[in-house]
């Protein structure tokens, strides 16, 4: 962990070295060394960020954000203020639309505790408010937003409400087309609505744990490598959950208390058909002797005849059916356990007219273990070891001085629901956003000469040009000997999607618009030899007779066009010289 930390510190001062080069007008050909100190805030999911909390007077806060993807994109941010009276502008001086949330107390404790515990650093308050403003940046390129102060009352303060008894027991909630409704009574969701696409589904949201197996009657019990339940039933955290409700012009939340280590914030964005669950599980209690494994279950009213889909490693999607194996029989000693898999992106379901989604932002497990379910497995916390050769219990602590508790996870997942078919859309285009997170870096500085000295708005493309929404940049990588390694990869499998399981083109020169290239290389996978160069095996396949379509894939580059085809699920990799 510390070696992970140190390494990523040391990344953040070389973006931050770089922002300040790419930003500056005078680094035209070299760069310059930066005149501004440039900060990232890797503690922002806890709310401290020392550059956002307090902006000196005759200041701006300059919040710069960048975008690795090939699309142009947009978002709703978030950053931790004491000012009430704060103005938005972008580099045009186009006053944006803000909303106010009050700091919630789970937020607030964490950062009090893990500031400390990770950093040295005792709080000595926390933030009052989260601000939250909507933000676009273009393809490979950055945008500039300046905080100040406000003199008067242009900024739009949110409107806070805690909902109560309303009619039929249920309140609706989303700003937007997306609709969820909660349960007042139980605080519990009911259904999630889409009034654009129309479809409709009573769901249902919960958390739960499966008790760890000790290795008691079984010599393997469950622990860092081993997920092993004990045979009983998962047991439901909570069957009422303290509900409260926040509505604004950009967002609206749902804050729920499922017990007094787990809470989830429910988001619904005005210009997003998908929720966001953010949410904070620890320290898992084990003074019942007992280990836990922490899920949270997603019922949806649909007929999925024990089918789900899971990722690969974030690229094709696998059909899963619960206790079966398409390769050999399976004699089923672990119901639970034996139909858990990993999930780098996701995973869905879906009947005879809809789609259930989910995005994840870490790897985590997940299954379907009844029709109509989705489970994701979150947090876990041991008090064996499972002789795997780590010799020692999953039971990670944080500790400030000799006071050690159970380690606080905080994450997100995001939903969505479709029309049968329409579903791959979204996870391909948000599964890159999630996996690519805007980066934002932060200066206090004048606004005025800031402009004057620094390019607000940029791109390395084409400011024209955008890459298909079928394809990625998965490495941009300047070699030590000058050349550039470029990775394309198509987003989409076969027969996936009607309009995006196809051919997709891209154009070199568009992407490099500001060079001159001078030639393209393409390699292997792994860039050790040239594609020309590459032996090709042809297998033979047991029981493979001929039948199956060969995949499609991209022709050879034009050197005078440099249009790169890229065919599904297609990764192919160049050497640039310019």
């Amino acid at each position: 962990m510390k070696r992970l930390a140190i390494g990523a510190s040391e990344a953040e001062m070389v973006v931050n070295l770089a922002l300040s080069c790419l930003t500056s007008s005078s680094s035209k050909k070299q760069c310059l060394p930066p005149t501004v100190n440039f900060t990232q805030c890797p503690l922002l999911n806890i709310s401290y960020c020392p550059s956002t909390e307090e902006i000196p007077e005759g200041k701006s806060l300059v919040v710069v954000v960048y975008n690795s993807l090939g699309w142009k994109r947009s978002d709703i941010i978030r950053v931790p203020v004491n000012d009430e009276h704060l103005l938005v502008r972008d580099y045009n001086g186009n006053t944006v639309q803000t909303q106010y949330l009050v700091m919630d107390n789970t937020t607030g404790n964490l950062r009090t505790t893990y500031t400390e515990a990770y950093l040295g650093v005792k709080s000595k308050k926390v933030p009052k408010y989260w601000l939250l403003f909507h933000v676009s940046a273009p393809p490979l390129g950055w945008n500039t937003y300046f905080i100040s102060k406000s003199s008067g009352k242009e900024n739009r303060r949110a409107h806070f409400s805690t909902m109560e008894a309303a009619q039929n027991d249920t309140v609706i909630v989303g700003p937007g087309n997306l609709k969820m409704s909660f349960s007042l009574a139980s605080g519990q969701l009911k259904r999630m609505s889409n009034y654009r696409t129309g479809v409709d589904i009573p769901m249902q949201q919960s958390y739960l744990w499966y008790g760890s197996s000790s290795g008691d009657e079984n010599p393997q019990a469950s622990g860092a490598y081993i997920f092993r339940p004990n045979g009983a039933p998962p047991t439901v955290v909570s069957r009422s959950v303290p509900l409260r409700v926040i509505r604004g012009p950009l967002v609206d939340e749902v804050h729920q208390q499922f017990n007094s280590w787990i809470y989830q914030v429910t988001r619904l964005y005005k210009d997003k058909e998908h929720a966001e669950f953010e949410f904070t599980i620890g320290p898992i209690p084990v003074d019942d002797g007992v280990g836990k494994e922490v899920i949270t279950r997603i019922t949806a009213n649909l007929a999925t005849d024990k089918t789900f889909y899971t990722d690969s490693n974030g690229r094709d999607f696998i059909k899963r059916v619960r206790d079966y194996r398409e390769d050999w029989p399976l004699v089923v000693n672990q119901p639970v356990a034996g139909n858990y898999y990993p999930l780098n992106l996701g995973m869905y379901i879906k009947d005879d007219k809809s789609e259930l989604s989910v995005l994840v932002d870490r790897a985590v497990g997940g299954s379907s273990i009844q029709d109509g379910e989705l489970e994701l497995m979150f947090h876990r916390r041991m008090l064996f070891d499972d002789s795997r050769g780590v010799g020692e219990p999953l039971d990670e602590q944080v500790c400030i001085g000799d006071a050690c508790h159970g380690l606080v996870v905080r994450g997100k997942y995001y939903m969505s629901i479709d029309k049968l078919g329409t579903g791959t859309r979204w996870r391909r285009t948000s599964g890159q956003e999630v996996y690519s997170p805007l980066l934002f870096a932060f200066a206090q500085e004048d606004e005025e000469s800031w402009k004057a000295s620094h390019v607000s708005y940029a791109t390395s493309m084409d400011p024209n040009y955008q890459l298909p929404p079928n394809v990625a940049i998965i490495t941009l990588q300047e070699l030590e000997d000058g050349s550039v390694l470029l990775r394309l990869a198509h987003l989409y499998e076969a027969g996936e999607d009607a309009k995006y399981s196809t051919i997709a083109k891209v154009e070199l020169k568009k992407i490099f618009s500001q060079k001159l290239i001078k030639q393209v290389k393409e390699t292997s996978l792994s860039t050790n030899q040239a594609k020309s160069e590459m032996k090709t095996m042809k297998w033979k396949v047991e029981g493979d007779d001929g039948g199956n379509p060969a995949a499609r894939r991209g022709g050879p580059v034009n050197n005078s066009t440099l249009l790169v085809e890229l065919g599904p699920m297609e990764i192919r990799t160049f050497l640039l010289t310019f």
